[in-house]
């Protein structure tokens, strides 16, 4: 399998143009379902590689559980450097599955906790939860049924009109389930740092989706726009540990918000089919879909090539 079990383990480092492009020239809604494939099709490809590093890296260890004709020299060196690879590929597995574990931890801890807020503050039944607070905050608490929950701080901010962008916002985010391509992105980021720029590119265009939902829901993107920045100005991030760590989506984070309201004061982008190949947007689906394939492509063979050195080697 020689050099394709390593070629996941770099080709995450294009995540960074990938995102830019997407983020920049693709309508928010595909450059979030886009990036989430492309992020988790790369982790799961790192993934592959790391564990097909880790048997033949350590089938010679004496003790080890697996088959001794795996220790063959013919498969051990089907992979080069397989001695300090393989003992490499056990401290990064273990690495993974516990950043894995954590992140996973804090996401139902976040979540919990929310839902504990809400029924502390006695609110219960609609799906707008109004807590009696003087700090202005909003998010969206996926479940269910989902919750949006905002203060009388942050309603207080806000024009009536502006509130029903904000409530606009919230639901596309529970309607669309954010929330799945949030943490699926940050688990992407777990099993290899270099796909952190689609974690937060993500985390931007599912606020920017929600955007354009709101827009189009009120039917007025330049009072989505100043709603936008009204409620940047005057929040503070929601008081539920680790939230702002990603587990929820609140109305003025994350990212920049200065693009977000220069998005939405220009022409709303091209909601239907795929972009042209010549164009910019094209370009970046062109590169991205490469990128991916790939990734994939590259530990499919490296699998089913140790698999059946693996067979080979094993004695009916």
């Amino acid at each position: 399998m020689g050099v394709f079990v390593f070629l996941p383990l770099v080709l995450p480092l294009t995540a960074l143009p990938i995102a830019r492009l997407a983020e920049q020239h693709l309508h928010p809604r595909t450059a979030a379902r886009l990036l989430t494939v492309i992020a988790v099709v790369m982790a799961a490809s790192c993934a592959i590689s790391l564990c097909l590093l880790f048997v033949v890296g350590t089938a010679h260890l004496t003790g080890n559980p697996l088959p001794d004709s795996w220790s063959d020299p013919e498969v051990r060196n089907a992979v080069p450097f397989h001695r300090t690879i393989g003992s490499s590929a056990i401290v990064a597995l273990l690495v993974v599955l516990a950043a894995c574990a954590r992140t996973l931890r804090r996401h139902r801890r976040v979540r919990a906790r929310s839902r504990q807020a809400l029924g502390v503050a006695g609110v219960s039944g609609p799906e707008v939860a109004v807590l009696p607070d003087e700090r202005p905050y909003a998010y969206a608490l996926p479940g269910a049924p989902g919750r949006i929950a905002v203060s009388t701080g942050m309603l207080a901010g806000l024009a009536p009109d502006e509130q029903t962008v904000l409530l606009a916002h919230e639901r596309a985010h529970l309607t669309h389930h954010h929330h799945r391509y949030l943490l699926a992105t940050q688990l992407a980021a777990c099993v290899n740092p270099c796909l952190r720029p689609l974690r937060q590119a993500v985390a931007y265009s599912t606020e920017r989706w929600a955007d354009e939902e709101a827009a189009h829901s009120v039917g007025d993107r330049r009072l989505t726009a100043r709603a936008v920045a009204r409620a940047a100005l005057i929040s503070v991030p929601p008081p539920v540990p680790g939230a702002v760590a990603g587990a929820l989506a609140a109305f003025a984070a994350p990212g920049p918000v200065p693009r977000r309201v220069a998005a939405l004061l220009a022409p709303g982008p091209r909601t239907s089919g795929w972009p042209p190949a010549h164009s910019r947007a094209g370009l970046a689906t062109m590169v991205a879909a490469a990128g991916t394939a790939a990734s994939a492509v590259s530990s499919l063979n490296a699998a089913v090539a140790l698999l059946l050195l693996l067979k080979a080697a094993t004695p009916l």
